[in-house]
């Protein structure tokens, strides 16, 4: 009876610890998703060259195109992200990969003309060495009464 009721115990114990470094986990990518939002706001392409994988792809309204073309055209403004009203976030880790969702607002200036449109933004993660690292990032352009199911 002692040696059930102590396996259970770990069993409950390891499920607790379990869920905790999942949910840090998620926090961590979550206020890495806010810090991006801002960054891309901010026109920091040093903070985005480092963020942004090697190969990563974005797909916009108007285009889908690769790392380099993503950091000039934040550079130069020719998008800029002036504010990214994020309304909910879902995440999913899979090992060293994790997709978020996030729904926003996004406050933009588009080669010279302001635009305010509600989307989902699908970001794609991977971590290595040096952590978590942006594969993609899909705009879905959608109602503003769309909801991401978690």
């Amino acid at each position: 009876m002692k040696k059930a009721i102590i396996a259970l115990l770990f069993v409950v114990v390891g499920m607790q610890l379990s869920f905790a470094q999942s949910s840090s986990v998620e926090q961590e990518l979550k206020e890495l998703s806010k810090n991006k939002w801002q960054w891309m706001a901010d026109k920091n392409v040093a903070k985005l060259a480092s963020l942004f994988h090697d190969k990563s792809k974005f797909v916009h309204m108007s285009g889908t195109w690769k790392k380099d073309e993503e950091l000039e055209i934040i550079k130069t403004g020719s998008i800029w992200y002036k504010n990214a009203n994020v309304h909910d976030v879902a995440v999913e880790v899979d090992g060293d990969v994790a997709v978020l969702w996030n729904r926003i607002t996004l406050d933009a200036v588009v080669r010279g003309n302001i635009a305010v449109t509600e989307f989902t933004v699908t970001e794609v993660y991977k971590k290595d060495n040096e952590g978590w690292k942006l594969l993609a990032l899909t705009f879905s352009s959608v109602r503003d009464t769309h909801k991401i199911k978690h």
